[in-house]
C-alpha cells in the first residue's frame, strides 16, 4: 500500500541538467586523446635531408619553386583575395569556416557572384556552424549566379560527434595559380590593422607554384562531401624562378591519435637545435606537446610563445590555456600575451628555417577534430619575413614573469582549473 502522497515531478530544470551532463561528459570522451606520442628526430631541421625526412614522416607531397607573400591583416588580406577573385578566367575554389554578416560578406559574395556571372567555374565551401550567421540571401545570390555551394556536415542536435565534426580551413585558388591561407575569414572583425580591440591581428599568406596545386586538392578533399556530382579540376604546376624553398602542404581530420598535422608541429619541435617561435590563439598543451616542450629545453632550445590575451573571442578557451602557464615558464620558456587587440595569427618558426602557416591552431580541436591545413616551408626567406613579424608583435604584448603569475588572483586560477576539463574540446 502507498502513503497516499503523489511522486513528485522531475522539475524540467533538473532534467536539462542532466541530459546537459550526459552531453558535456559524452563530449569530453569523444575528445580525450587516445595515446600520448613522444617524438624525437634523427635529423636536425638544418640538416641537409631534413625536408625529405619531415615529408616522409607526415605522409606529404615534397614540392619547390613556390613564391610567398606574407599578408598582414585586413588591409592586406582583403584587397589581394578580392583582387584575385576579380581577375579570375576559369574557376574560384574557395573555403571558409567564419561568413558572418557584414561589410567583409558583402564584398565576397558580389566578388564571387560576378565571376560566376562572367562564366567562371566557381565553387565554395562554407562550414554549417562557422557560417550559421551567414545571411540566406547571400547564399540564394551565389546559388542564382551559378555558384556551386556546400554548407559542410550540416548536423543535428542529436548527432553531437557529427556536430564535432567541423571544416575549419581556408582555402582561396584561383585558376590554378594563386592561392592563400591562412587564419582570416569572412568577417568585419578582421577589417583594417589591428588597431584597435574590434579588428583582430592575423596572417595570411599568398602563393604561387606547385604548392597551390596541393592547396586545391585539399579543397576537393571537402568538396566531394557535398553529395553532388564532382570532377575534380587541377592545374599542371608551373614553378617560380628565384625560389629558395622546400614546402609540404599537411590536411588534418578527426583520428583516434595523433593526425599528421599533430605529427608536424611535434616533429619540427623535435627537430629543432636553436629556436621555436609559437603564435596561436586558443594554445592548449596536451601530454604530447608538454613532453615535446620538456624535450626541446632539455636540448638547450629557447622556446618563445605569443597567445592573445584577456581580448579574446572565448574566454573560457583562455582559462583553459592558463592552466598550463605555470609549468611552461618553469621549464623557461617565455609567453607573451598579445595585449593590443585579439591576436589570431599562426604560425611556428624553427630555427630561422623552417615555417609553419594555415589554419590550426596549437590546439586538440584543430590537431585532432576539425578538418584543417598548414603549409610546411624550409626557407630562410620565408622564416625571416615571419619572425620579423614575431619581434614587431611582441611591442604589442606583455611577457608573463613566474612569480607575478604565481600571485595571481586565486578566483583565476579556480577558473583555469575548471576549464582546462574541457581543454580536450575546445
Amino acid at each position: 500500500m502507498g502513503n497516499g502522497k503523489t511522486p513528485r515531478p522531475i522539475s524540467v530544470a533538473l532534467k536539462v541538467l542532466v541530459v546537459a551532463a550526459i552531453v558535456i561528459a559524452t563530449g569530453l570522451a569523444i575528445a580525450q586523446d587516445q595515446e600520448t606520442v613522444e617524438l624525437r628526430s634523427a635529423v636536425a631541421v638544418d640538416d641537409a635531408g631534413a625536408a625529405d625526412y619531415l615529408s616522409a614522416l607526415v605522409a606529404a607531397d615534397l614540392v619547390t619553386g613556390n613564391a610567398y607573400d606574407v599578408l598582414v591583416n585586413g588591409d592586406q588580406v582583403f584587397p589581394a583575395m578580392l583582387e584575385a577573385i576579380d581577375t579570375a578566367r576559369e574557376r574560384v575554389s574557395f573555403e571558409t569556416y567564419v561568413y558572418e554578416k557584414g561589410q567583409v560578406a558583402d564584398w565576397f559574395t558580389a566578388a564571387l557572384e560576378r565571376a560566376a556571372q562572367r562564366g567562371v567555374d566557381v565553387r565554395v565551401i562554407v562550414d554549417s556552424v562557422g557560417a550559421s550567421k551567414m545571411e540566406d540571401g547571400h547564399l540564394e545570390r551565389l546559388r542564382a549566379a551559378g555558384c556551386h555551394v556546400v554548407s559542410f556536415n550540416p548536423s543535428q542536435w542529436y548527432g553531437l560527434e557529427e556536430l564535432n565534426y567541423r571544416t575549419h580551413r581556408k582555402i582561396l585558388v584561383v585558376d590554378g595559380t594563386i592561392g592563400f591561407t591562412g587564419g582570416v575569414g569572412v568577417a568585419d572583425f578582421w577589417i583594417g590593422d589591428a588597431q584597435d580591440a574590434d579588428h583582430w591581428r592575423d596572417t595570411h599568406v599568398r602563393m604561387r607554384g606547385p604548392i597551390v596545386r596541393l592547396l586545391e586538392a585539399a579543397f576537393y578533399e571537402n568538396f566531394i562531401e557535398g553529395e553532388m556530382t564532382v570532377t575534380p579540376t587541377l592545374s599542371e604546376p608551373v614553378t617560380v624562378e628565384g625560389s629558395d624553398d622546400r614546402s609540404m602542404l599537411v590536411r588534418s581530420a578527426p583520428s583516434g591519435g595523433a593526425t599528421d598535422l599533430k605529427r608536424l608541429y611535434l616533429l619540427a619541435i623535435a627537430m629543432a637545435r636553436r629556436s621555436v617561435v609559437i603564435t596561436s590563439p586558443y594554445f592548449l598543451t596536451d601530454e604530447s606537446t608538454m613532453w615535446a616542450f620538456e624535450d626541446a629545453v632539455k636540448r638547450g632550445v629557447k622556446l618563445r610563445i605569443l597567445v592573445e590575451s584577456d581580448i579574446t573571442d572565448q574566454k573560457a578557451v583562455k582559462y583553459a590555456s592558463r592552466e598550463a602557464y605555470e609549468k611552461l615558464l618553469e621549464l623557461g620558456i617565455e609567453i607573451h600575451e598579445y595585449t593590443q587587440t585579439m591576436m589570431h595569427a599562426k604560425t611556428v618558426v624553427v630555427d630561422g628555417i623552417l615555417s609553419i602557416f594555415g589554419s590550426a591552431n596549437f590546439d586538440n580541436r584543430s590537431l585532432e577534430l576539425n578538418d584543417e591545413l598548414n603549409i610546411a616551408v624550409f626557407s630562410r626567406s620565408v622564416a625571416g619575413r615571419f619572425l620579423e613579424d614575431f619581434e614587431r608583435d611582441l611591442k604589442s604584448a606583455h611577457r608573463l614573469e613566474l612569480q607575478a603569475w604565481r600571485a595571481r588572483p586565486r578566483l583565476q586560477q579556480i577558473h583555469e582549473h575548471f576549464w582546462s576539463y574541457f581543454g580536450e574540446v575546445f
